[in-house]
This record gives C-alpha cells, structure tokens and sequence, in this order.
C-alpha cells in the first residue's frame, strides 16, 4: 500500500468534468494517479446527468458513485463513513462553473485541485479564497507548468541569486489554434473559450496569458506593481481577444513582458520564458522542458539537463521520475502540482499542520492573483493601455 506521509492509504479522488469529449479531464485523472498515491473513486463528469453517468465506464467509476451533478455527489460522499467518503475533488469544467463547484466542495470540507484561470471573475476568486481560509482545506490550482523539473531548478537559482538582481522578465505563451474563428463549427474547446459568458472577460490573455504571468511570477518572486495591456482581436466576429501584450512593472524596479496568441500560424504550445539578471540570464522552453540554458558575458553557454547530476537543487531533483535523457513533460509536470498537494492533504487527514500560502505548489492565492491579472490587463486595454495597479493583497513571492 503507497503511503502518503503519515497517513497509510490512498487518497480517495472525485472528479467534475471531464466527460466524453473532455480533454483536460483525462489529463487531471492521468496525473492525479501517476504516483500511485490516489485512486479516483467518485465523478460527476458532465453537466448533462446521462452524459455523466455514462462517462464513468471511462474512468472505471463504479456505477453507485456515478454521479448526475456536483451537487448530488457532494450531498452522497457526506453520507458515507469517513473512511469511504472522497478526500478531494478535481474540478475540470469551463471557467465560468469553477467557482460554485469549488466553493461547493470547499464548504463541505474537501480538499480541491482547481482548473485555472481558478473562477469567472476577481470578485469570486476572493470570496473563494475567503471560503478556503475559512475551512482549512488544502486548495491547488492546476497552473501545471510550475510542475516541470527545470522550471523549479530555475526558480531555486533565482530565489537563492544565482541571477543577481533580476532587471527583466520575457514571458510568452504562442498558439495558432484559433487563426480561424474555429468556434463557429462547434469545437467544444474552441465554443467555450471564446464565450465571454462561459470563459470571462478575456479570451486568449484569460487562458494562456495567465499561465505565461504566473510563470514568470513563480520563477522570480518578483512582486507586481503595475501592469499597461493591449487586447486584440484578430479573427473578425469573435468576442474576445486573441492576441494580447502587456509591460509589468515590478516593485524592484524589473520590467516584464507578457505576450499571449492563438492565431499565430504553426505554432502549438510555444509557452517560453527569459529571464535577465546582474550576473546571469537564463531562458525555458515548454516545448522542450528537459533543459535550461543558463548564460553569462564571456563564458560558455551552460546547459542544464533534467536530472542530469548534483547541480540541481532538492526540489527540482524531486519533481523527477525518470533518469536524464528519458524526456518528462506535460502528465509528469501536471502530476508534481498533485503529488506535492498531496503532501499537504495527507499532513491535513492526519491532523497535521500545513503550510498553505509558501507552497510549492500553486495555491488558492494565486488564484486570486491570476484573475487579476486578468481583470487589469482587460481594463487598461480599455483605457488604452493606461497603467493600472497589479500587486492583489494576496500576492505572494
């Protein structure tokens, strides 16, 4: 039997979408059970309650806790003995359901693993925040790239000031995808995401933009001031943007840029980041994220491979699974952000404490952060780029 801490079991998983047709249900399910440290028991996995009954075969959910909605499921799982019932809930529906699903799960004493951006708008995700405060429970949000081995080395070398003081930070996240108003022939992923009633106030800037802006927030520590945004939207008809630009100012006086497509040709999933300090730069690839190139004047190149030998810091080594040259990637790096919650969900079932706002994983605050990130990127595109504040009460380094 896994252990998982102190607590000798399993951890007990639900899951909220991810039905026929679903890509990041598969995704969250895939990672959630890599380790072995969780079985998925439970699911309400579409908002259609045939569909989400006939779903559960997929995921090997016994028919009896096949659930028709969140709701139903959340009422049955509390009706079970302690040491039956689910210990968290996975939410992976479109953006505008998050916040009543999680805030649901939360209130009843669940610990949640969140899609991102973490809820519909800014006002939820604080009172979101609010509710997690309230119960205590463990909440993550699945901004997955933080989970790659090589971003976490990167940011324990910033953190430690391998870099010196950091100047400027470059953070991109390029798709091609929706060149074509591909929404218009009924694309699932495509319909909801540019449904200003489903996604929220941005469209390209709300589902990429935040995960560029959150990394280069989780690699540098760097603390928001002030954030000028330009929103576009390319494909004529659609409502909202896909292509965006933003210059944070950051409280040390660093610059960084943010930019956000998905109708730039040939280009998949190109999230990459650079990053300029006093004494070094280094640059990370998505698309190749078993290396990070680390530079400095006047000397060699230096290449820094996933689990390539005693340079890597504890954390980054941790977050491995496989020897150098065996590539890890997208389900590795998506299960390090529930392996590492897991760790504080087994501390909290054994009625231990936990740290819950200096994780390593990201957490409900930075939730909060992204959506407002992404409620002043879409306002001071508004004004015309006007400098807005950015630094959010719950902003954490």
């Amino acid at each position: 039997m896994p252990t998982n801490g102190s607590l000798n079991r399993k951890l007990r998983m639900a899951l909220v979408g991810g039905g026929q047709g679903s890509f990041i249900g598969r995704v969250h399910c895939t990672a959630a059970v890599l380790d072995n440290r969780a079985a998925l028991v439970a699911g309400a996995l579409s908002s259609n309650p045939e569909k989400s009954k006939a779903s559960a075969a997929d995921y090997d959910i016994p028919a009896e806790r096949a659930y028709g909605s969140y709701r139903e499921m959340i009422e049955a799982e509390l009706k079970l003995p302690a040491d039956k019932r689910i210990d968290f809930v996975s939410v992976a529906t479109p953006n505008h359901t998050h916040f009543e699903i999680a805030k649901a799960a939360v209130e009843a004493g669940f610990n949640v693993i969140c899609d991102k951006p973490m809820t519909f708008d800014l006002k939820q995700a604080e009172d979101l925040a609010t509710a997690v405060d309230k119960s205590g429970v463990v909440f993550a949000v699945s901004h997955n790239y933080t989970g790659y081995p090589m971003v976490r080395q990167a940011r324990e070398m910033i953190l430690a000031g391998e870099l010196g003081e950091i100047n400027a930070v470059r953070s991109n996240y390029i798709q091609g995808w929706l060149r074509t108003r591909l929404e218009t022939s009924d694309q699932k992923q495509a319909a909801w995401r540019t449904d200003p009633s489903k996604s929220g106030a941005a469209g390209c800037f709300g589902d990429i933009g935040t995960h560029a802006y959150n990394l280069a927030r989780y690699m540098t520590g760097l603390l928001p001031d002030s954030i000028s945004c330009h929103l576009k939207v390319f494909a004529e008809g659609r409502q909202l943007d896909d292509y965006g630009h933003a210059i944070v100012r950051f409280e040390n006086g660093a610059l960084g840029t943010v930019t956000a497509s998905q109708i730039s040709h040939g280009r998949e999933n190109d999230l990459f980041i650079e990053v300029d300090g006093t004494k070094g730069a280094l640059s990370w690839r998505q698309e190749e994220p078993n290396t990070l190139v680390f530079r400095q004047n006047g000397q060699p190149h230096k290449l820094y491979t996933r689990n390539g030998g005693p340079y890597m810091t504890p954390i980054a080594a941790s977050s491995c699974r496989l020897p150098s040259g065996h590539p890890e990637a997208f389900f590795e790096a998506f299960a390090n952000v529930y392996r590492f919650a897991y760790d504080a969900m087994a501390q909290r079932a054994a009625g231990e404490k936990f740290e819950t706002v200096d994780t390593i994983y990201p957490n409900v605050n930075d939730g909060v952060e992204g959506m407002y990130f992404i409620q002043q990127s879409v306002e001071s595109s508004k004004q015309g780029g006007a400098w807005l504040p950015l630094k959010h009460k719950r902003a954490r380094k």
